[in-house]
């Protein structure tokens, strides 16, 4: 996570700041955004969050697993109402300490990625376990932390469905920008998209949107993005029966990530699952956003013979 934050801020420091005025000239919200509530009670060293709801004709509701995988938990669940399954069309809005206050003019908006959130992705990176400083939880070692205590405003941006559709994701990104200009009054700000969030920062910043969505606005000074899949990927289908194994129930575990299979044996029982299909199945449509970041396929075939269905 210490190096995650170096190579962040190296890459926004590029460049000549100048001290930003004390306090903000805020401007009304956009109309199409309605804040819901605001959390001033916050865990992970956050200032507050806010949740919104895009009310703009055309966002469509996603499914979610059906085992509740896929949903709302921890303060995440609080935010969004009690509602684990919350609408496509709400989306939360972290501020970090010093997000009115912070030297640097330029604000900073994180943007995480699947199966993930803005406590565990920015703020507390083992909040979940198995991941950052090695202990039991990591409650100021997040980027967060180590941008706002170097003067840097940020802003993180919470997603409703963990494996939600791009195009969406990507006029929410949209949204959180046009609610930090309103309340900065600033015209431009630094965009940071890790793995699946960078897909959905660079849709915005390259206008890809659905047909009722709003085209990129020019408010973004520079964009960052980190391990995201950039030539797509492959890996459920190149190691489907191994990737398979993180997925199933019946191999012991529930993973929340799409398999390349509907059907599966697994400790010798043959098993149905078309909710947890990556594509489209007897009614189940759950992860897709993990659809839309799949590589072309049909020209070079890799096959591993170390796995079972190869």
């Amino acid at each position: 996570m210490r190096l995650l934050s170096l190579v962040v801020a190296a890459a926004i420091v590029a460049g000549v700041e100048v001290a930003a005025p004390a306090l903000p000239v805020a401007a009304a919200d956009p109309a199409y955004l309605t804040k819901e509530a605001t959390f001033g009670t916050v865990a992970n060293g956050w200032d507050k969050v806010e949740r919104y709801r895009d009310t703009t004709a055309g966002f469509a509701d996603e499914q979610y697993p059906p085992d509740g995988r896929g949903n709302q938990d921890g303060q995440r669940l609080t935010f969004f109402g009690g509602v684990p399954q919350p609408s496509s069309s709400r989306f939360l809005l972290y501020s970090a300490p010093g997000w009115s206050t912070g030297a640097k003019v330029t604000p900073v908006l994180l943007v995480h990625g699947a199966n993930d959130n803005p406590d565990r992705a920015w703020a507390n990176p083992n909040e979940s376990g198995g991941f950052g400083c090695g202990s039991a939880t990591c409650p100021s070692t997040g980027l967060i932390q180590y941008l706002s205590s170097r003067g840097y405003r940020v802003f993180a941006i919470g997603f409703a469905h963990k494996q939600g559709e791009n195009r969406q994701q990507a006029q929410q990104v949209g949204d959180a920008i046009a609610l930090i200009k309103s309340r900065l009054g600033l015209n431009q700000v630094d965009l940071v998209g890790w793995s699946k969030g960078e897909l959905s920062t660079r849709m915005y910043v390259s206008s890809v949107k659905p047909p009722w969505g709003r085209a990129y606005a020019g408010d973004v000074r520079k964009l960052i993005t980190l391990g995201g899949p950039n030539g797509g990927y492959d890996y459920p289908f190149a190691h489907g029966y191994a990737h398979d194994l993180s997925i199933w129930p019946e191999c012991g575990v529930n993973i929340n990530a799409p398999s390349p299979h509907t059907r599966m044996t697994c400790h010798g029982r043959y098993t149905y699952h078309p909710e947890l299909s990556i594509t489209p199945t007897a009614g189940w449509d759950t992860y897709p956003g993990q659809r839309q970041m799949l590589a072309r396929f049909d020209s070079t075939f890799g096959v591993d013979g170390s796995q079972q269905d190869w």
